[in-house]
């Protein structure tokens, strides 16, 4: 398991985020929150987070793939996305930019600074 890194710098155009949720290959989950647990973003059950991190510390969280983890990371301000996912790489969320959205652009990443198996099961396809 990685260390915490509570103590180096955030930049300015990022946000430590922590949140509980399931892996499955880069691919990170959002579980429901659990009302004590602090975060800076609303990061909404299901939402998908593409998890940025060295190889080493990668294969560490793909060996507890079908178990909860929490994730301790920095997400960049700019790129939450607003709107709902209702599946199948649809989501419905405000007007007004016009054009088509570029699909890399719909899966916010996080890099990842320290991970921790919890209690609770993932569900499984």
């Amino acid at each position: 398991m990685s260390a915490q890194q509570e103590g180096k710098p955030i930049p300015k155009d990022s946000v430590r985020v922590l949140v509980r949720g399931c892996t499955r290959g880069y691919v990170f989950t959002a579980a429901p929150r659990q009302a004590e647990e602090p975060t800076t973003l609303d990061i909404r059950e299901g939402m998908h987070l593409r998890m940025n991190a060295p190889k080493k510390v990668m294969s560490e969280i793909k060996a507890h793939e079908g178990s909860m983890v929490e994730i301790t990371g920095l997400m960049k301000k700019g790129q939450y996305i607003e709107g709902v996912n209702v599946g199948h790489g649809v989501r419905i969320s405000p007007g007004g930019q016009g054009g088509l959205s570029n699909p890399s652009a719909s899966q916010p990443q996080i890099d990842i600074e320290s991970w921790r198996p919890v209690d609770g099961g993932c569900r499984t396809k």
